[in-house]
């Protein structure tokens, strides 16, 4: 079959014909929903949208989850909640922020082969019923519950976790503070960018019946930094951060044009899919070339615009993932998305919800309620892990000419070619350094707990520095935004016991 069949023929052109999320809000914990029943619940709300039966599906994607661990693989116990019996049934192998972008195009192009005929993807997330559970089992003893952190440091601690960068919160405000130093902003200045999109985030959640938060913030209430919106990691406050706390499933299926028409779904009904690109960053983040920008992610973006010959003048909404201020300000400077129009139709992770690894799922069931009111094209940039995975895709409320199925979309090799230097790792080395990125920890008392300091020695090798944060002097140095730290040279000095500091 030449290409201008395949590009042409309704049996292979993948649509999204039924959409659904859920949230899960219980007065009593035990009362809540698991993991698996919110996808259950998902489900059954995109098959009603969609008028079709879940037994129907012969592929079912499901997004890792990590709230109820105790559930074991979920792709058999979720088909027979379900009654379905896919012949291609599989979940995926951790649970990353790309991941529902990445099963929608492995859906898409399975249609695109002829191989699927009724594709389901989904997720959830129940933190805030496990969390709930676990506070009960307690007893009133204080027991904190951080699946993310348990997750991220099950392991013997590395190098970067003994300085503080154990978790996503940790390592996202060195790309912040390098990227703010790079665009020649203040501190003023990157903050009030981050608290211009957050607000919109915020008005975005509020009208947005699958949010999870539903009250506007305005950019002032973004910036104050008070017990209700206390500091996390510099720049970073509770307000600018993932909202993981919640309990959401949301999920969607996916068939051929030709299978759509044949069961009557009309046409304004079909959202069409698009093509995507992925790339990813070193899982060590001490093994990237750069804090102040992402080969990676400028090469899924960059990719899915040449893929679907667009531009950013053809995208009615875009969805940025924005786990962190830092993501969707890089992404949007890549896109050439305005920092005055709304870069989610979601609402953000902080408000719409965070619910790990399934934050695109809504963000596509979002995607494919807005295009079936209005705009013709969406853009979805989803991202992962520690900075770490990167995959785009898009949505049409009308045929995307350029779009052809089965695609790689596997642009690693694209981002490698791009990628500069890695910088030599050195564990031990005390003398002269400047500052390459920093950020300071903060207890739940918002007083500071700890700090790191990503150096370069003079021959440009990469270390780590603790920060005292008893030295007011330099605390304020870090964090008063009256200089520019990124770049300023220091000492890296031995503390005994395999430790090194930082000293201005």
């Amino acid at each position: 079959m030449g290409q201008e069949t395949k590009m042409t023929d309704p049996e292979l052109i993948p649509v999204i014909i039924g959409v659904g999320q859920v949230n899960d809000r219980p007065e009593e914990p035990d009362q809540g929903l698991d993991s698996l029943g919110l996808m259950v619940a998902a489900l059954n709300v995109a098959a009603k949208d969609a008028g079709v039966s879940l037994t129907e599906i012969d592929s079912l994607a499901i997004v890792d989850q990590i709230s109820f661990q105790s559930l074991g693989k979920l792709p058999e116990p979720l088909a027979a909640a379900i009654g379905a019996s896919p012949k291609i049934n599989y979940q995926s192998d951790a649970p990353h922020g790309d991941t529902p972008i990445r099963l929608l195009n492995e859906a898409a192009n399975r249609i695109g082969a002829g191989e699927t005929k009724l594709a389901a993807i989904v997720g959830a997330e129940a933190l805030r019923t496990a969390a709930g559970r676990a506070a009960k089992a307690a007893k009133g003893e204080d027991k904190s519950y951080n699946a993310i952190r348990q997750v991220a440091t099950r392991r013997e601690p590395n190098y970067s976790q003994l300085h503080g960068l154990s978790a996503p919160v940790d390592v996202y405000p060195l790309y912040e503070n390098a990227t703010r130093a790079a665009w020649g902003q203040s501190l003023a200045e990157a903050q009030d960018e981050s608290a211009q999109i957050w607000s919109r985030f915020s008005e975005v959640a509020a009208a947005n019946d699958g949010a999870w938060i539903r009250k506007p913030a305005a950019p002032a209430d973004i910036l104050r930094v008070d017990e209700r919106n206390r500091p996390i990691a510099f720049p970073y406050s509770k307000l600018m951060v993932a909202n993981s706390s919640v309990n959401q499933g949301a999920g969607f299926l996916v068939t051929s044009l030709a299978e759509a028409r044949r069961r009557g779904i009309a046409e304004d009904r079909l959202i069409y899919v698009g093509m995507g690109a992925a790339a990813k960053e070193p899982a060590n983040i001490l093994w990237r070339d750069r804090y102040d920008g992402s080969v990676s992610m400028e090469t899924s973006i960059n990719r899915t615009l040449a893929l679907n010959a667009m531009t950013v003048k053809d995208f009615d909404h875009v969805e940025l993932y924005s786990c962190f201020p830092c993501v969707p300000k890089m992404a949007r400077r890549t896109l050439g998305w305005p920092a005055d129009k709304p870069a989610t139709v979601f609402g953000g992770l902080t408000f719409g919800g965070g619910p790990i690894a399934n934050y695109m799922s809504h963000a596509v069931v979002s995607m494919v309620a807005k295009l079936r009111k209005e705009g013709r094209y969406g853009f979805l940039f989803a991202n992962g892990g520690f900075a770490t995975d990167n995959h785009c895709i898009v949505l049409g409320s009308e045929p995307i000419a350029a779009a052809t199925f089965p695609q790689d979309y596997d642009y690693q090799a694209e981002a490698e070619e791009k990628r500069g230097p890695v910088p030599e790792l050195v564990k031990d080395y005390a003398g002269p350094a400047t500052i390459e990125s920093y950020t300071v920890f903060y207890g739940r008392d918002g007083a500071p707990k700890a700090g790191v300091v990503v150096a370069r020695t003079p021959g440009s090798q990469r270390t780590l520095a603790h920060v005292d944060v008893s030295d007011a002097a330099m605390l304020a140095f870090l964090t008063d935004g009256a200089a520019e730290p990124v770049g300023t040279a220091g000492e890296v000095v031995a503390l005994g016991e395999d430790r090194f500091g930082w000293r201005a």
